[in-house]
């Protein structure tokens, strides 16, 4: 497996999904003495020398420069920064790239590292993603690219990008869980205190973060009510009411500031809420229907196959936290 970083590397998108694989290989290295480790974790930069300097001031040393990469990968991810991001990478590195990406089992990108893999063309007739705040910048550099800007991550044949930062760790959970099973990437997830592991359909923002965003006061403290009263049929009237508006300005407010209507926007805080409730507790299905305001288990599994994909039962099996094994330290 080999990271590809460049001058000005966003230093979390390289560290974060490496130590996801190095922690991977010590938990089964552990459960499996005598093994062959499961990942072999390389770090190449796109620049002639090995040394280079992280966004945040990091001096770091790669294993070798992309001229020192042989051509049996398995796997690739590009990290970003702003190399990546300003187009300043080697014309050669990006030559480099295209060239031997058919043979490489799976290619990805973090974050803005997406940049990269547009400038040479592996993105081309794909669906991708990358930082929220740079989806406009990757529409203009891959015109050819379907660009969508609220997944955490999304899979398009062997070409893996993922959105900003941290949705890097999730990005490489899904490839542990892919290649070794949802045991081992949840007994990660647990050993690195990553709160949830997230399905790549999972969009940027939480919906009580959005809220937060706001500059309208009223909005923003309307969230810690909402999510007290989930259970409640929350009408646009009865939320109107809370923050002092009409319910046709309300409304229209929140739409303007939200980018979506009330109604949409209830539904996904009781999603995110029942998602938690699923991966976290052995509460029936009907009582997280009930606590999350769905009424009944039909509703919230129609609900769930609408936005996720997937339904209740399926998600709570696939995602729940596994319980250590006693004589485990995980």
């Amino acid at each position: 497996m080999v990271f590809v970083a460049g001058p000005g590397v966003e230093i979390l998108d390289l560290v974060g999904p490496l130590q996801v694989f190095a922690r991977a290989s010590e938990m089964h290295a552990r459960e499996h003495p005598g093994t062959p480790p499961i990942y072999s974790v390389e770090v190449a930069t796109v620049c002639s020398r090995r040394s280079l300097i992280a966004n945040c001031g990091l001096h770091i040393t790669a294993d070798k420069t992309f001229r020192e990469i042989p051509g049996n990968i398995d796997t690739l991810l590009v990290a970003g920064g702003d190399a990546i991001e300003q187009n300043e990478v080697n014309p050669e590195a990006v030559h480099w790239l295209k060239k031997i990406s058919p043979r490489i089992r799976r290619v990805g990108s973090v974050c803005t590292g997406a940049m990269l893999l547009a400038r040479a063309g592996l993105l081309d007739g794909r669906r991708a993603t990358t930082h929220w705040n740079w989806c406009q910048t990757l529409i203009k550099r891959a015109p050819h690219t379907r660009v969508e800007p609220d997944p955490i991550f999304v899979r398009d044949e062997n070409v893996y990008t993922s959105a900003g930062v941290t949705a890097g760790m999730d990005l490489a959970l899904a490839l542990v869980e892919e290649d070794h099973g949802s045991q081992l990437a949840l007994q990660v997830a647990r050993n690195l205190v990553l709160y949830l592991r997230r399905p790549g359909g999972q969009s940027q923002f939480s919906a009580a973060l959005s809220l937060q965003l706001t500059d309208r006061k009223p909005l923003r403290e309307l969230e810690a009510w909402v999510l007290d009263n989930l259970h409640r049929p929350l009408t646009v009237p009865l939320l109107a009411e809370r923050v002092a508006m009409s319910p046709r300005n309300f409304a229209r407010i929140f739409t303007k500031e939200m980018k979506t209507t009330p109604a949409k926007f209830i539904e996904r805080l009781r999603v995110e809420a029942a998602r938690r409730r699923l991966e976290e507790s052995h509460n029936s299905m009907e009582m997280i229907a009930g606590e999350c305001g769905f009424g009944n288990v039909n509703s919230m599994r129609n609900v769930f196959q609408r936005t996720l994909k997937i339904a209740p039962g399926q998600y709570r099996r696939h995602f729940r936290h596994v319980k250590a094994h006693p004589s485990r330290k995980i």
